[in-house]
């Protein structure tokens, strides 16, 4: 304010009802207002001028008279002070040096705005705030930056500005040394330290350091956003978002990081993202060491301490400590899928996984694992991926010893014993424990299969099982045994190998004890406890424990046999018999006795024969104390006591107990 103060000693002599009349208008708000209280008060708020322009007068006049700080002015000062203030305001006793000066004061008791803006109505008290209202309808910015080039509406913003350039911060702190560029924003940084808040919303009681503070805030209770977008006609109750949201718009990013090209729309977000060159962590958590870059990200990490769940859903109990995890929660209760693709007509709740899902169309993994060549469209996928090399299990189970590299792992474990299943069945009574095998499941009612194969045309309704099909066309097996040197194209499937080397079991039966290798032959070997068979041929009636085998069974009536081998043309009704069978071609023995040496293409057939060394004969005759180390002959045996002869020849009408001993008899008849 040095140019004014200089400008003002000069024109001291004159009086002061013709400099305010005869001064251009702009000047005259330079001389006789604080730029940041025409900010934070705009034109309603003018009143103020007249306190200023009386403590500046009586300041030159203490001045003049050499007035020391303390000291009471002489007596002919005062006098001549009064003289100059003959007007009294009725309403205050207030006294004014002129009638001009009393009616503009007196439009703070009436409330008289003399003039009005013709585009939206608003009443104004002078003439010079009108003219500088009506730039926000024109977008007139008649003060230009010589050093950027960026305009302003007002002087007094250019003048601000100017000191992004010059760094100049004349205001310091004098308690933590802080700098400011501008007075105002001094003294609102010091009311941090006294703990000041004079301005107290009625509303809510809540309090604030400044009264633009208060004046944002009241936009909450009252819904007023003033500002509107020209683009889209979206309204926001600050200005500052208007000009940030209208950047989406221009695709405007003023701000430049000094360490990349990367450019931001926001000087707050080019702030956070330096701190990731720099390394910098300023927010330290009260309860651990951990450290952050942001205080918002501090906040919500300090939450996991205290418990605090603020957010709580409106349509059920569930609570969160992230406002944007509600938000997200409740589009679960509406619907709201606000993101859709722009390859296709796929819409998404989260913006984080339209971003993941475009990728699929792109092809872009921009995340390259550092320990081998494998690249991710996301980086959780990665972090998860490199676990693997690491061996980190950062989470363990409440309930046992078992460890977990994926938290939804854990989650997930460890409703095994809490046997909360939350997630049920819209077509059947099923609960599923996860909200993934849900899905995957109601696509059985709904016959939905959304995954296609580009090459030849199948779907699948698995995401899984189609990135499996895919391995077949393009031959990839990226899972290698070290012990044996066999590949494998599932990460799944390679995990259950290296158990044939191991000998390792995890999966027991806690009926009988008995160990198996998956999960999934636990699960088929639990129906013999239960004698459970639900699923039922529609043309013979024979039930059948799971659905799969079910289906294979179909295939007698039908025909159908879709599997062929390549080698011979022999076709067969399922891949796994296929597979078997190929072997015969391949000489492909995968499974090695731990006794013996001795190798097998079936993994059953090398079970039964390491029953030759252990002794083990786990099956018993229900008529006798003899014990077999095979179902199957167990079965043959024990129709020496039932007499049943299961297998008859048509053409003489024969019965036999064993299938061999029938093909052995349709042989002697045809010769």
């Amino acid at each position: 304010m040095v140019f004014a103060k200089e400008e003002s000693e000069e024109n001291m002599i004159e009086p002061e009802t013709w400099r305010i009349k005869h001064e251009e208008p702009e000047t005259w708000r330079i001389k006789h207002e604080e730029p940041e209280t025409w900010r934070i008060k705009h034109e309603e708020q003018g009143e103020l001028i007249e306190d200023n322009e009386e403590k500046k007068e009586l300041s030159e006049l203490e001045e003049k008279n050499h007035v020391k700080s303390g000291e009471k002015p002489k007596q002919k000062d005062l006098k001549k002070g009064s003289a100059n203030k003959s007007l009294t305001c009725t309403q205050c006793g207030k006294s004014f040096r002129d009638k001009f000066h009393l009616d503009y004061h007196m439009k703070v008791h009436t409330g008289g705005k003399l003039f009005t803006c013709d585009l939206c109505g608003k009443n104004i008290t002078r003439k010079t705030s009108l003219e500088l209202h009506m730039r926000v309808h024109t977008g007139e910015k008649p003060y230009t930056c010589d050093q950027c080039g960026k305009s302003f509406s007002q002087s007094s913003n250019l003048k601000k500005h100017m000191k992004v350039h010059t760094n100049e911060k004349p205001h310091s702190c004098c308690l933590c040394g802080k700098s400011f560029p501008r007075l105002q924003s001094l003294k609102i940084h010091q009311k941090r330290h006294t703990g000041v808040r004079e301005y107290m919303c009625f509303e809510c009681e809540k309090t604030f350091p400044s009264a633009y503070c208060l004046k944002q805030h009241e936009r909450i209770h009252t819904g007023e956003k003033p500002y509107m977008c020209s683009h889209c006609d979206k309204r926001f109750s600050v200005s500052s978002h208007l000009k940030t949201h209208e950047m989406i718009h221009t695709g405007e990013k003023p701000y430049k990081c000094s360490h990349c090209d990367k450019r931001f729309s926001v000087s707050a977000n080019l702030k956070t993202h330096e701190r990731i060159h720099t390394g910098e962590k300023s927010y330290k958590c009260s309860h651990c060491d951990k450290r952050f870059s942001q205080s918002r990200d501090l906040n919500t990490h300090e939450r996991i301490h205290t418990g605090e769940k603020p957010y709580k859903c409106p349509h059920c109990d569930k609570r969160f400590s992230v406002s944007a995890n509600l938000k997200t929660h409740e589009r679960i209760h509406t619907g709201e899928k606000p993101y859709k693709c722009s390859h296709c007509d796929k819409r998404f709740s989260v913006s984080a996984n339209l971003k993941t899902h475009e990728r699929i169309h792109t092809g872009e993994k921009s995340y390259k694992c550092s320990h081998c060549d494998k690249r991710f469209s996301v980086s959780a996928n990665l972090k998860t991926h490199e676990r693997i090399h690491t061996g980190e299990k950062s989470y363990k189970c409440s309930h046992c010893d078992k460890s977990f590299s994926v938290s939804s792992s854990l989650k997930t474990h460890e409703m095994i014993h809490t046997g909360e299943k939350p997630y049920k069945c819209s077509h059947c009574d099923k609960r599923f424990s996860r909200s993934g095998n849900l899905k995957t499941h109601e696509r059985i009612h709904t016959g939905e299969k959304p995954f296609t194969c580009d090459q030849c045309g199948k779907s699948f309704s698995q995401a899984v099982n189609h990135k499996i099909h895919m391995n077949i066309h393009t031959g990839e097996k990226p899972f290698t045994c070290d012990q044996c040197g066999k590949s494998f194209s599932q990460a799944v499937n390679h995990k259950m190998h290296m158990n044939i080397h191991t000998g390792e079991k995890p999966h027991a039966c806690d009926q009988c004890g008995k160990t198996f290798l998956r999960a999934s032959n636990l699960k088929i070997h639990l129906e013999v406890h239960t004698k459970e068979k639900p699923h039922s041929c529609c043309l013979c009636g024979k039930s059948f424990s799971h659905l799969q085998s079910l289906k294979i069974h179909q295939k007698i009536h039908t025909g159908v046999r879709e599997y062929m081998c390549f080698e011979c043309g022999k076709t067969f009704t399922t891949a796994t018999r296929l597979k078997l069978h190929e072997r015969i071609h391949t000489g492909e023995k995968p499974y090695k006795c731990l006794h013996c040496g001795k190798r097998f293409s079936v993994a059953s057939r090398l079970k039964t024969h390491e029953m030759i060394h252990t002794g083990e004969k786990p099956y018993k005759c229900s008529h006798c104390d003899k014990r077999f180390s095979v179902s199957g002959i167990l079965k043959t045996h024990e129709r020496i006591h039932t007499g049943e002869k299961p297998y008859h020849c048509t053409a003489r009408g024969k019965h036999f107990k064993h299938s061999s001993a029938l093909q052995s008899h349709t042989k002697k008849q045809s010769q």
